[in-house]
């Protein structure tokens, strides 16, 4: 990862840290869909769910009004690398959803992200994707072109 690219992930990094919990305004972008689970927890179900779209994000509360601070993480890290679309599913509103979920990854915890239908982890290991420049590179291969990139560049021709 280049200096300025590391720089720009720590400096964003750093403001995530500072917005806490609860930042309103316009975090759902125009194409973040907060989807109902359809009242199912089946490993069919949630294999459909998280393969249908690019970037999938189980969690607590929706985009634009997250119910714990890892999820808010979450939804700040996709919002600082630009990332508008994207489904999110609300596991509070189901039960079967928000236990399915977790058997379906064998991980124990809200929220989890799936890029391109693979697992990637919860809230902290996004959070590490995002500081070491990994996150933009994961991104790019599927197609989403990181905001963190030209913020890079834009302090590099500063």
């Amino acid at each position: 990862m280049s200096g300025s690219l590391g720089r720009a992930a720590a400096a964003a990094a750093t403001a995530l840290l500072r917005w806490g919990r609860g930042v309103g305004g316009g975090l759902r972008g125009p194409g973040v869909r907060a989807a109902g689970s359809g009242g199912s927890g089946s490993s069919e179900h949630l294999d459909a769910l998280v393969k249908k779209d690019k970037v999938v994000v189980f969690l607590k509360g929706t985009p634009e009004q997250p119910q714990c601070g890892f999820s808010n993480a979450v939804v700040q890290i996709l919002r600082l690398h630009g990332v508008r679309d994207y489904a999110a599913y609300n596991v509070l509103d189901d039960p079967q959803l928000r236990q399915g979920i977790k058997d379906y990854s064998n991980w124990p915890t809200i929220p989890q992200v799936y890029l391109n239908g693979e697992f990637v982890g919860g809230c902290d290991i996004l959070l590490q994707m995002h500081q070491n420049g990994d996150l933009v590179e994961e991104l790019r291969k599927l197609g989403i072109h990181s905001a963190l990139v030209d913020e890079a560049k834009d302090q590099d021709s500063k």
